[in-house]
C-alpha cells in the first residue's frame, strides 16, 4: 500500500494589510508564511485584467546589487541566481505563491511508500525544455543522478541540502520516476520544490555544455535565456511554448548596480521597474518619489560566524568572550532602524522549530574584556562583502565596521578585508580569516534547512568549519522525526546547543524590502527571497 498525495495542496492564506507584518508557522506543517505590506493594494502574485494587459510595457526591468554567480541550479547558491532561475527553470514540485506549501510542478502527483523509503512521481506529459527536448523521466534521473556520487563535483553545493538522502533513481516509464531513499526524510517534498539544485536542466543542454549551463541555462519555465552581458544584464524572453499560463511581459532584464542609491535613483528615474537590496535609508527616497514600497517579514537570518579551526576561536571561551563584547541590540537598532529585528535564534519566528526560550551570549563588556585577556586574544582578522544582502542590506562593510567599534573598545584591534560577492565566496571557501559575516534565506520553510548549515561538511555552505559528531547525530535524528512538536523540540534543543558554545553570533532577521514603480502589478516576491515575475506587469 502507499499514501497518495492529492494534487489540491491546502496552502497558507496571506494577509495584506497596510503597515502589519505577521508570520505564522504551524508545528503539523512545513510551511511557512509571512504578510506582505505595501501602500497599494496590488498583492505579489495578483493576476492583472486583460484591459492592464493590453496596456501593459512589453518590457519589465528588475534592478538588484550584483551579477549572479551562475545560472546552472546545481553549482550556484547565491540570491542574486536564484531570482534569475526560478524564472527560468521549473522543478518537479514548487511552493505556493504566498507560502512554503508544496504543490505540484513538473509532477502531477505522487505517492509515498507506507516505509517513507521511495517517492514514486507521475511526470507532466507535453512538456519541452527551451532547446526543443522533451521533459521526461529520464530527464529527471538525469538531474539527479549528476548530484549524486559518484558524479556530484565538490561545487554542487546544494546538493547535499536537496539529494543527500537520495539512494537511486529509476525511471518506471517514460512519465513516471521512483526516488529512493537512504533514510527517512520529512523534509524531501520541500527539497525538491527548491530553487538550486532540485530544478530541471535540459539534459541535452548540460551534455553540449560539458555538464554545466551556467552561462547558457535552458529550462523548462515561462521565460528563456537570451544574453548575459557581465556586470550589466541578463535578459530573458517569454517561452511562448511554455506549458503553463503564458508570461504577461514580453522581456525581463535583470539589470545589476552595486549602489544602493543608485538603484534607488534609477528606480525614480523609471529606468527600472524594481529593485531589492534596499536598507532604512533609501525608504523615504523610495516613497517621496511617488514610488512603492513592498515589505514583508523575511525567512532569513543575518550572522557573523567564528573560524573554530583557528588556534584563536577553536575554544569555546574565547569564542563567548568576543561575543559578550557586543551590543546586538544597539547594533540592530542603529544599522537597520526597524526594518530587521534582532535574532536570538538561528531560525525565523514563524518557522517550524522555533523556540523562544533560546538566548544568545549576552552583552558584557567586563565579562568580555577579562575573557579576550584570559584569551590572549588582541588581534583578530575579518573577512566581509561589499554588496548589499537580503539578510543585510547595510552590506557587510558597513556590519563588520560596526563590530570593530564594539572591539575597540575592549582593546581587540580588528582588521578587516572586504571584496565583491563573487570574490568574498571564494574567500570564504578558502579560510583565510578568524571572523566572517554570512547570511542565509530560508529555501523551503524546513528547520532542517537553516539548522543543517552547521552539520555540512562544504565550508562554503558551514563557514564556521564547525564539525561536532554530537549535533552531526542530531541532526540526522531531527531529519527523520515526522512534523510535529516532537521535531520542533529537537530543533530547539539543537539551537540551545549551537548558542552555548557560540558557534555563530546571530545579529538580525531581516524584513524582505524592494521598491516598485506605481505602475508594476502581479509580481510574487516570494518569502524565499526569489521573485517570480512571469504575472508582473508595467503599465504603460
Amino acid at each position: 500500500m502507499k499514501k497518495t498525495v492529492l494534487l489540491l495542496m491546502l496552502t497558507l492564506t496571506v494577509a495584506l494589510a497596510a503597515g502589519l507584518l505577521a508570520g505564522c508557522g504551524g508545528t503539523s506543517e512545513t510551511t511557512a508564511t509571512t504578510a506582505a505590506t505595501s501602500d497599494t493594494t496590488v498583492a505579489p502574485g495578483e493576476s492583472t485584467t486583460t484591459a492592464a494587459e493590453a496596456a501593459a510595457a512589453d518590457t519589465f526591468t528588475y534592478a538588484q546589487g550584483a551579477d549572479p554567480r551562475g545560472l546552472d541550479p546545481a553549482l550556484v547558491d547565491d540570491g542574486e541566481s536564484a531570482k534569475i532561475i526560478v524564472n527560468v527553470y521549473e522543478g518537479l514540485l514548487k511552493y505556493a505563491d504566498d507560502s512554503t506549501a508544496v504543490e505540484p510542478s513538473l509532477a502531477e502527483s505522487w505517492e509515498i511508500s507506507d516505509d517513507g523509503l521511495s517517492y514514486t512521481f507521475k511526470l507532466r506529459q507535453g512538456v519541452k525544455f527551451h532547446d526543443g527536448t522533451d521533459f521526461n523521466a529520464e530527464a529527471v534521473k538525469f538531474n539527479i543522478d549528476r548530484q549524486l556520487p559518484p558524479q556530484v563535483t565538490p561545487d554542487m553545493g546544494y546538493a547535499g541540502f536537496v539529494f543527500g538522502s537520495v539512494k537511486d533513481v529509476v525511471v518506471d516509464d517514460d512519465y513516471t520516476v521512483t526516488i529512493n531513499l537512504t533514510q527517512k526524510n520529512t523534509a524531501f517534498l520541500a527539497n525538491l520544490a527548491m530553487c538550486l539544485a532540485a530544478p530541471i536542466v535540459s539534459p541535452k543542454a548540460l551534455t553540449d555544455g560539458n555538464n554545466s549551463v551556467m552561462e547558457a541555462p535552458v529550462g523548462t519555465g515561462p521565460y528563456k535565456f537570451v544574453k548575459w552581458s557581465k556586470g550589466e544584464n541578463v535578459v530573458l524572453e517569454r517561452n511562448d511554448d511554455y506549458w503553463g499560463e503564458k508570461a504577461k511581459t514580453k522581456n525581463v532584464i535583470f539589470r545589476f548596480i552595486s549602489d544602493n542609491s543608485a538603484r534607488v535613483l534609477a528606480l525614480n528615474n523609471d529606468e527600472v521597474d524594481m529593485i531589492d537590496g534596499i536598507d532604512a535609508t533609501v525608504v523615504n527616497q523610495i516613497t517621496q518619489g511617488g514610488d512603492k514600497l513592498f515589505q514583508a517579514e523575511g525567512m532569513n537570518v543575518n550572522y557573523m560566524a567564528y573560524n573554530t579551526t583557528t588556534e584563536m576561536f577553536k575554544d569555546q571561551a574565547a569564542r563567548v568572550a568576543f561575543s559578550q563584547a557586543i551590543n546586538r541590540e544597539e547594533l540592530v537598532t542603529s544599522l537597520y532602524q526597524g526594518y530587521s529585528d534582532m535574532a536570538e535564534t538561528i531560525l525565523p519566528t514563524f518557522v517550524p522549530g522555533y523556540d523562544a526560550t533560546v538566548k544568545q551570549v549576552a552583552y558584557d563588556v567586563e565579562k568580555a574584556k577579562a575573557g579576550l585577556a584570559a584569551a590572549g586574544i588582541t588581534k583578530v582578522h575579518m573577512i566581509t562583502y561589499t554588496n548589499p544582502r537580503p539578510y543585510n542590506a547595510a552590506t557587510g562593510v558597513a556590519l563588520a565596521t560596526a563590530i570593530q567599534g564594539y572591539l575597540q573598545k575592549v582593546g581587540v584591534e580588528c582588521t578587516i578585508d572586504t571584496f565583491d560577492w563573487t570574490t568574498y565566496k571564494e574567500k570564504v571557501k578558502a579560510g583565510d580569516y578568524d571572523i566572517c559575516f554570512y547570511g542565509w534565506i530560508g529555501d523551503n520553510g524546513d528547520p532542517d534547512n537553516f539548522m543543517n548549515l552547521l552539520a555540512d561538511p562544504d565550508p562554503s555552505m558551514n563557514v564556521a568549519r564547525w564539525q561536532d559528531e554530537t549535533y552531526i547525530a542530531d541532526i540526522k535524528t531531527a531529519l527523520a522525526i515526522p512534523n510535529g512538536a516532537e521535531r520542533d523540540a529537537k530543533y530547539g534543543e539543537m539551537e540551545k546547543y549551537v548558542a552555548e558554545r557560540a558557534i555563530w553570533l546571530p545579529i538580525s532577521h531581516a524584513q524582505s524590502l524592494a521598491g516598485y514603480r506605481a505602475e508594476v502589478s502581479g509580481f510574487i516576491y516570494h518569502v524565499t527571497g526569489t521573485v517570480f515575475l512571469s504575472k508582473a506587469v508595467v503599465a504603460k
